[in-house]
């Protein structure tokens, strides 16, 4: 097994180190207690901009344990969220019997070719987690195009723009079949409602991997002059249960397929106690970043032990000079 050459600290002028992502200090930046009507918790946004504004798609989980999605909005994407006062949109167990027990953990992809946002999110019900998608102009009104998966199947988004003319979906199916673990997949479709052509992205690693079992994505893909930049987490069993970290991952830009880099360590975990406490200890779960193109700010927003939002940045610059010193996958490192 190859061993990690590859810190994920990256030197600052005086020669000393900082971490590729720094926590903001009013972290966690939103909690139930700022919401708008009574919930239990609020955790694993999406996030975009919108209106020149920092959007956050929340999932919120209400009292009885069930999930929806409401939008939190900010000018500066830290402070000053304008929450709306009611769930912005709840599960439509009528016409879609999959979202029974709650929609989940949205991702928000931008995509400029048809003038809307792609939202996909969770569906849940008593068939287990179904990958489900909606398109919105105005994040009031949703067109929701049901569950485009079938079988257990969540952590997906859409990337922003056709590739090959298709449009392409990254997603954590679960298939018996398939070799043991939790792994990423892409799909592929000509009109965002019929998916076909499966193939594996990325294997979880087994053995003493961070990211071995069960790995899935996080925030939707970033395009870079260098490729897609890709955040997802591994999940590790423990003898005190399951521990979320993030890593990185760089695709090529017209086959995402091709896996260029992939970080051998994990770049962020928990270690606050708004990350280590909670519903869910020791998580760490983005479902959501946000690039200022003027400054090549990054700022990730995490949901804290399935409790809490915060907040922690980074520039597109330092992430990429991190990736890109990684090694190219090879077949051995993941079984």
């Amino acid at each position: 097994m190859r061993k990690g050459k590859f810190t994920t600290k990256l030197k600052n002028d005086d020669n000393t180190f900082k971490e590729l992502f720094r926590r903001h200090a009013n972290n966690p930046i939103l909690t139930a207690d700022n919401w708008t009507y009574p919930v239990h918790s609020v955790f694993n946004p999406g996030a975009t901009i919108f209106e020149g504004k920092v959007l956050l798609l929340v999932r919120v989980e209400d009292r009885r344990g069930f999930s929806h999605l409401t939008t939190a909005i900010s000018d500066n994407g830290i402070d000053h969220w304008q929450i709306d006062s009611i769930p912005t949109m709840e599960p439509d167990i009528y016409d879609h019997p999959e979202e029974l027990w709650g929609i989940e953990d949205p991702r928000i992809s931008r995509l400029e070719s048809l003038g809307k946002w792609a939202i996909t999110y969770t569906a849940f019900s008593q068939s287990g987690p179904l990958v489900s998608l909606a398109l919105t102009e105005d994040f009031k009104t949703f067109s929701r195009l049901g569950a485009i998966t079938s079988g257990e199947d969540k952590d997906a988004a859409l990337f922003p723009r056709r590739i090959n003319d298709k449009w392409v979906l990254i997603h954590r199916p679960i298939v018996a079949s398939y070799v043991a673990g939790a792994h990423i997949w892409l799909s592929y479709s000509d009109d965002l409602s019929h998916w076909s052509d499966q193939q594996v992205l990325m294997h979880a690693r087994s053995g003493g991997w961070w990211d071995s079992g069960k790995i899935g994505l996080s925030a939707p893909p970033l395009e870079t002059p260098q490729g897609w930049l890709l955040l997802y987490h591994g999940v590790r069993q423990t003898g005190s249960g399951c521990l979320y970290r993030l890593g990185l991952a760089l695709l090529d830009l017209e086959n995402p397929l091709k896996v260029l880099h992939r970080s051998d360590e994990w770049i962020f975990g928990p270690e606050m106690p708004y990350e280590t406490q909670g519903d869910v200890a020791n998580v760490v779960f983005s479902c959501g970043w946000v690039l200022d193109e003027k400054t090549g700010v990054i700022r990730i927003y995490y949901g804290g032990a399935d409790t809490c939002i915060a907040l922690a940045t980074s520039t597109i610059g330092e992430l990429l000079e991190y990736i890109c010193r990684c090694p190219e996958p090879s077949h051995g490192d993941f079984y």
